[in-house]
């Protein structure tokens, strides 16, 4: 499934740039784009592994 791994790819690059203390109106764009990344992987049926953690 090549569309899920460019998704869970591109979630990991979006979140080590917040790691990197961006600016706050580049934060707010990757947000958006993080929001934007995890509704398209529910439409597909994966789960985050981290929230099913916090779950458990």
């Amino acid at each position: 499934m090549p569309a899920i791994a460019k998704l869970l790819t591109e979630k990991e690059q979006l979140l080590a740039r917040l790691d990197s203390e961006p600016g706050e109106n580049e934060r707010v764009q990757i947000q958006a784009l993080l929001a934007k990344i995890e509704t398209a992987l529910k439409l597909l049926g994966v789960q985050d592994s981290a929230a099913a953690s916090a779950d458990e």
